[in-house]
């Protein structure tokens, strides 16, 4: 049944709430919500309700389309002169001789790059802890290297947690670091270190890294421009409801002003190995209901991307039918920043073959795409090799954006 027949049909229910009406007819006639509406579907939305609003708001944006990209991860360390308690990845400075903690150097990461000359990749994403040696000066050398050495290729790289430390190590202000960095090759910035704006939150997980205002302003520069970015929630921890609501309204904002955004990913809290792992976390039903709730309420986003490493293969697979058009990618254990937090996928890794029947399985196309959602090639109607030896172009590891 298609979203709007769906919506339809919710709008003849008599049980459905004057409020829920409201919505409804909201959502059906291309009408925002507001921050008290946005609350309400948290506080008393069915998941099938909220269901779907979601998935009509997904096919109306982007149809039966689920997007993914062949990209590989760059994580320079572990190591992080910030102590974020809801952090399993990192280690502090002092703790640099243990087992699990690293620091590559230039030519170490440069080798990784090179790893996939001749693989139909075709963006790098770097993003890891925050070191005194991963300066600017640094930074602006290993993107240029890679430019160099790969024209192609996209860079996404770097959050406003890292960019924000390297600014103020280097004296130079958001608006001149950022120009710096997009004329280093820098394509576009991934949505990391968001976490919660609300600052009484921020506090309390995350106090010594940069503010949720700082965060905003440095993608509002980024934006200016006439550069990408994504956006993150870090969800189901210490936060409430209302918190998740200001959160999404302050990217709903910047996104009304600069339309820099591209896609939103809440991101689940987990709770293996950190300083908050008595808190229990979110059910499979709340992290549903999370999905589409964002999908409603954040109208002017064209993209909302489930992490399956992080939920698991079946739940972001069900998650498709509450308002997630991206699934990510094939992931071949370049990043182990959810893998360390004890996240559903231990050894993420799926051949494109495997992505794209997980995709039909639901129902829609799997489309893979580029860093900037440019349609690079439709998989609905393609038939993969049965040999499990063949590794040809489809069926290389395709990796997270």
């Amino acid at each position: 049944m298609r979203g709007k027949e769906q919506l339809n049909i919710l709008l003849e229910n008599p049980s459905l709430s004057a409020e829920e009406r409201k919505i409804t007819e909201k959502v059906l006639n291309g009408v925002r919500i507001t921050p008290e509406e946005g609350l309400f579907l948290y506080e008393h939305g069915t998941l099938g309700y909220l269901g779907a609003l979601a998935n009509y708001v997904r096919e109306h944006k982007n149809g039966d389309n689920t997007y993914f990209n062949r990209n590989f991860h760059i994580e320079p360390t572990n190591l992080c002169v910030y102590d974020c308690k809801f952090c399993s990845y990192s280690r502090l400075i002092k703790q640099r001789a243990d087992s699990d903690a690293w620091t590559f150097s230039m030519d170490e990461m440069f080798d990784i790059v090179k790893k996939y000359d001749g693989q139909p990749v075709t963006e790098v994403h770097i993003v890891g802890g925050v070191l005194p040696q991963y300066d600017l000066p640094f930074y602006q050398e290993l993107f240029q290297k890679i430019k160099n050495h790969r024209p192609e290729l996209h860079i996404k790289a770097l959050t406003p947690v890292e960019y924000h430390y390297i600014f103020k190590k280097a004296k130079v202000s958001y608006e001149e670091g950022m120009q710096l960095i997009a004329d280093a090759g820098v394509g576009s910035m991934p949505g990391g270190g968001a976490e919660i704006f609300d600052p009484e939150i921020r506090e309390q997980i995350a106090a010594d890294k940069c503010t949720g205002e700082q965060w905003l302003r440095i993608h509002e520069i980024w934006h200016e421009l006439g550069k990408r970015s994504n956006a993150t929630i870090l969800y189901g921890h210490i936060e409430h409801f209302r918190h998740r609501i200001d959160h999404m309204e302050q990217l709903r904002q910047l996104q009304d002003k600069t339309g820099g955004f591209q896609t939103f990913i809440p991101l689940k809290f987990r709770n293996q190995d950190n300083q908050m792992s008595h808190l229990p976390e979110s059910t499979t039903v709340e992290d549903l209901r999370n999905y589409a709730i964002s999908r409603i309420y954040l109208d002017n986003f064209d993209h909302v991307k489930a992490y399956w490493p992080m939920i698991g293969r079946q739940v972001a697979q069900m998650s498709l039918s509450f308002g997630v058009d991206d699934i990510d990618g094939t992931i071949d254990d370049t990043t182990k920043i959810y893998s360390m937090a004890g996240s559903e996928e231990q050894n993420p890794s799926l051949t494109t073959a495997q992505l794209v029947d997980l995709i039909r399985r639901s129902g829609r196309k799997p489309i893979e795409r580029d860093t900037l959602y440019n349609i690079l090639h439709d998989f609905t109607d393609t038939v993969f090799e049965e040999d499990t030896q063949y590794r040809g172009y489809y069926d290389l590891p395709v990796v997270q954006n």
